[in-house]
């Protein structure tokens, strides 16, 4: 029953000899210290000769470590990769395989085939045969393309098998002992397809059927040439989150050879077994199938592209020609994988471009994170074919990698991936320095194009149209309503445009279950805007929980605030820098007051950035008084210039109404960050004792005098 947190934390002091980044918030030192240790050790950040206790020839402190690992990051040269894979780390990278979950990188730089050789053979061991469930990337301004393009293609499943790899798949001991089985499985079935022809044969069953059902199995692998293309039968009974196209099907035996790869023919349904879903569990390796889709509506036999660079290793420039014959260039269209569109510098084709059916499928993530990694168009059209078969997807991140036009070639691949049946992405941020649209514009196209959509955020710092400047049409985007959406979530970062309800209307119709909305940074064009949003929110949006307003000027619209305070249906409400105190009265903070009292639903609300100062957070108290029926938990007064003899007399009066309620505590989470506590050091140590005999304090050590410095260095 005893902790041992404070032996953790004392060896984190022996041993890293620094002070840890975020301290307050870690929960477990025993984790928190394993994960630093083994990054450490692995990067040479840590010598473990210098420390007695370590250096012990019979202790490898990577395979001490690696079973508590989560979250591992490789930067530069990726030089843990190559340790990670090398034959003595054996053990370390299977022990990996099973605790991993996350996996960045950050700061990286081009490297040589050997590099990338290990690197492939690490991501075909953590995510192909792991339990890696989520790649990010981080800081990359001029990323490597072959680099960026193998890390994206592994991510989604793809491995390929050529030229581009000097490791082929039949070295992994994993991938062979499928092989074995699938073989072995194999021939159990053939031998009970044998003895189940002979006993249907000798029943005289043939002789009761139609000559039309007699035909059927023959039908079914030798198709009418006349008639249309059929699709493969397997995939009504595959569960499996892997397209039937590009994997195998259990009990096959060997690859196929080009001749099959064209062949349409599916196979007879006793043949097939059903698969097991390839996402969230360690699953052994697939070979493709014997059968293509034939339909050319199917989202699988699009083609997947890499495109052509000038350095790029993936690019087998050999190809023959009965190579290029197999290859199916399909035109852009809305809904298929982007191959060349006005939202696209370039068009897509044939030349230079290698297609990712020669690559086998594997288990992929369920995460993909891109943060400030410039995509030019043709890595855009890469990652949209890839998006449109990553059935296992749930969550995208795109974080300032000058998107542009460009956004509407992701967008055609993730609506082609929302018509696959096993589709389970529900997850889109993108954040950008420019808006080549207006928000609400991409918004609407975005709920367009992928109405299953559970969260959506949109975040841009500036718009990059010039004066009477057009954006490009947009091929997603057509003038037909949005349609109704599962969406739950909604943020929005304007680029300092006005926000129009006309606009924001059609998509909170569309999206009745909305329960949290998020509206940062807009403009309000005239004084009446503000309350036709709320009037729009109470119509459309009968689910709506939560409601946040961030760095919007609401100091004109005190009648608007005070109905968002007494609506009943919200839970939390946030207004975070809106100041709202800028030019407002005593009636004002008074009735702001009186209104939460009576509101028996709030639970939070957030005040940030507004000018409370001490004598209005002294005020806020009484919503805590002994008439009161609020159920507000949960207070934040961050950066609101409150100074140490303010919250000592707010603390002193909370205690004072707490004792007339018969010591029941009004909240629970107060948050004080970035506030002047430091003028006074004693007086904020007693409140603050105090304020945590009654609830949960959260604060920081923050240096006044520095951050007003820096205010005014910028002004």
């Amino acid at each position: 029953g005893l902790s041992t947190q404070p032996i953790w934390r004392k060896l984190w002091d022996d041993v890293m000899k620094t002070r840890p980044p975020n301290s307050e918030s870690i929960t477990c030192w025993r984790k928190k210290f394993l994960e630093t240790f083994f990054s450490n050790v692995l990067h040479g950040v840590l010598d473990v000769s210098s420390d007695w206790r370590l250096n012990d020839r019979h202790f490898s402190p990577l395979l001490h470590s690696s079973p508590h690992v989560s979250q591992l990051t490789l930067c530069n040269m990726l030089q843990g990769a190559v340790e990670l894979t090398a034959e003595h780390n054996h053990k370390v990278l299977e022990n990996l395989a099973g605790s991993l979950q996350i996996l960045k990188f950050q700061h990286l730089l081009s490297c040589d085939q050997s590099i990338r050789r290990s690197l492939v053979l690490l991501l075909h061991r953590l995510i192909h045969h792991g339990s890696v469930s989520q790649v990010s990337m981080y800081s990359w301004p001029v990323p490597d393309t072959v680099l960026l393009v193998l890390i994206l293609t592994m991510s989604a499943g793809f491995w390929h098998s050529g030229n581009a790899f000097a490791y082929h798949s039949s070295q992994c001991g994993l991938c062979r002992e499928e092989d074995k089985a699938q073989s072995q499985e194999s021939a159990q079935e053939e031998a009970e397809r044998g003895c189940t022809a002979e006993q249907e044969g000798s029943s005289g069953e043939n002789q009761k059927r139609s000559p039309k059902e007699a035909d059927a199995p023959v039908n079914s692998v030798l198709p009418d040439p006349r008639s249309p293309p059929l699709q493969n039968p397997a995939c009504e009974e595959t569960s499996s989150e892997v397209p039937c196209g590009h994997t195998s099907i259990q009990g096959g035996s060997s690859p196929p050879s080009s001749s099959e790869q064209l062949s349409c023919h599916p196979i007879p349904r006793k043949t097939r077994r059903r698969l097991k879903p390839a996402v969230g569990r360690k699953r052994r390796c697939l070979r493709r199938s014997r059968g293509r889709y034939a339909d050319p509506e199917d989202l699988y036999d699009f083609v997947f592209t890499v495109a052509r660079e000038n350095n790029s290793g993936l690019l087998d420039k050999t190809r023959t020609t009965e190579e290029e014959n197999t290859e199916n260039w399909t035109s852009f269209s809305p809904g298929s994988p982007c191959t060349g569109h006005a939202g696209c510098k370039q068009r897509g084709g044939p030349a230079g471009i290698r297609s990712l059916k020669a690559a086998h499928r594997f288990r992929s993530v369920s995460t993909l994170e891109l943060f400030s990694i410039p995509l030019t168009g043709d890595t855009c059209r890469t990652l949209s074919n890839l998006l449109s078969s990553w059935v296992s997807l749930e969550n995208l991140v795109l974080s300032y990698n000058g998107l542009n036009a460009n956004i509407s070639c992701i967008l055609s691949g993730l609506q082609a991936l929302s018509r696959h049946p096993e589709c389970r992405f529900r997850v889109l941020r993108v954040s950008d320095v420019f808006s080549h649209m207006p928000c609400m514009e991409l918004v609407r196209c975005i709920l367009s194009a992928l109405p299953q959509l559970h969260t959506l955020s949109v975040s841009f710092d500036l718009k990059n149209q010039l004066e009477g400047s057009k954006p490009e049409a947009n091929p997603i985007c057509g003038k037909a309503e949005i349609p109704e959406s599962c969406l739950e979530v909604l943020e929005i970062r304007f680029p300092r445009e006005p926000l129009h309800t006309e606009f924001l209307l059609p998509v909170l119709k569309a999206s009745k279950s909305l329960q949290q909305l998020s509206l940062d940074s807009a403009t309000l064009p005239c004084p009446q805007e503000l309350g036709l949003l709320l009037e729009v929110l109470k119509e459309c949006t009968p689910h709506l929980k939560k409601l946040s307003f961030h760095d919007m000027n609401l100091a004109e619209h005190q009648k608007e605030v005070l109905l968002l305070l007494q609506d009943p249906g919200l839970q939390e409400i946030t207004f975070s820098f809106c100041r709202l105190f800028e030019s407002s009265t005593a009636e004002f903070l008074s009735e702001i007051i009186n209104t939460v009292k009576r509101n028996s639903s709030l639970k939070s609300l957030k005040v940030p950035g507004n000018r409370l100062g001490n004598h209005r957070l002294v005020a806020l108290a009484d919503i805590f008084s002994e008439d009161s029926s609020s159920s507000l938990c949960q207070l934040d007064v961050s950066s609101n210039c409150i100074k140490p003899d303010g919250l000592l007399e707010f603390t002193k009066k909370l205690e004072g109404h707490i004792q007339q309620r018969g010591g029941q505590r009004p909240f629970t989470h107060l948050r004080l960050f970035q506030n002047w506590l430091d003028q006074d050091a004693e007086t904020a140590q007693e409140a603050l004792r105090r304020l945590k005999a009654v609830c949960s304090v959260v604060n920081d050590a923050w240096d006044s005098s520095q951050a007003f410095a820096d205010y005014i260095s910028v002004m």
